[in-house]
């Protein structure tokens, strides 16, 4: 007895399972070997929280009305850059420009606040990186968060050049979200620090 091909059961449409592609899981590893290398400056901060008999104390030097401001232009800038991503995929390159523009201003931004802030510090508070064991870990984690900040304004804006010049479409927006994955880690890591810096060692130690 023979079954008519129509009536045999059809197998259930199985969709392949999404996984990472090389260069993903490049980034990934890189952003696990950044969270321990932040994570070793963080504890190392909160280690020698309160170890100085020399001031300024984190409250007495740090202030907080150009840390936020600072702050919501770094975490605008996560918002702004996930927009890019999203035009162009739509292959909208004239959107994706703009919106990457402003990321990039808002970085700028970000630094510009924080070297305001530092120029503060050294000048009026005579808060140095050799002044105590706060001056020391402060700079060093802050400085090195910075850092990372100015590396990502410099990729984002050789990827504006390139999209400028239509070098880069939509088939290239793997690499983009690479991008945005970094700029997102970024935002996170000064999230942690400013909750610890700004929030906690200034109330402990005011």
């Amino acid at each position: 007895m023979t079954v008519a091909a129509s009536e045999l059961p059809v197998p259930p449409d199985v969709s392949p399972e999404r996984t990472l592609s090389a260069p993903e899981w490049g980034m990934a590893c890189f952003l696990l070997s950044e969270v321990a290398f932040f994570s070793t400056l963080i504890v190392t901060y909160v280690a020698f929280m309160g170890s100085d008999v020399v001031g300024p104390t984190p409250g007495q030097a740090l202030t907080l009305p150009i840390v936020i401001i600072s702050t919501l232009c770094l975490l605008s800038s996560s918002v702004v850059i996930h927009a890019a991503e999203r035009a162009l995929e739509r292959n909208e390159p004239k959107v994706f420009c703009l919106f990457l523009a402003i990321t990039i201003g808002l970085g700028i931004a970000f630094l510009t606040f924080t070297g305001i802030e530092w120029h503060d510090l050294i000048f009026n508070k005579q808060l140095t990186i050799g002044r105590n064991l706060f001056g020391s870990t402060y700079y060093t984690l802050v400085g090195f968060h910075a850092f990372h900040v100015t590396v990502g304004v410099i990729v984002m804006l050789i990827v504006l050049s390139l999209a400028m010049a239509r070098e880069i479409t939509s088939k290239e927006r793997a690499g983009v979200r690479l991008v945005g994955w970094y700029w997102h880690f970024v935002d996170a890591v000064w999230v942690v620090v400013f909750f610890v810096v700004y929030i906690v060692s200034t109330r402990v130690l005011a």
